[in-house]
């Protein structure tokens, strides 16, 4: 994508990179190891973007899969990622 930028009366043109939103497993089919991490990751109100990073997945991926299996990623009440003091 380039952008246009008057810079002292002349146009600029600035080519901007935009973060691809593909990861490592792009098309790539779930594993029962993928819906049993994505599983468990869920249980422990862990954020659907970490979730993603962590399964090398994009958000929309991890959201779609859990309505399939039908795991909720709503927050229960408790603190996230189980943290221990």
């Amino acid at each position: 994508m380039s952008i246009g930028i008057a810079d002292s009366g002349m146009l600029v043109d600035l080519e901007v990179k935009m973060m691809p939103k593909s990861t490592r497993n792009t098309g790539k089919t779930w594993t029962p190891t993928d819906v049993s991490q994505l599983r468990n990751l869920a249980k422990h109100n862990t954020p659907t973007r970490v979730i993603g990073l962590k399964l090398g997945r994009t958000e929309d991926a991890v959201r779609s899969k859990a309505a399939d299996k039908n795991i909720s990623l709503k927050p229960t009440n408790q603190s996230p990622y189980d943290r221990r003091e």
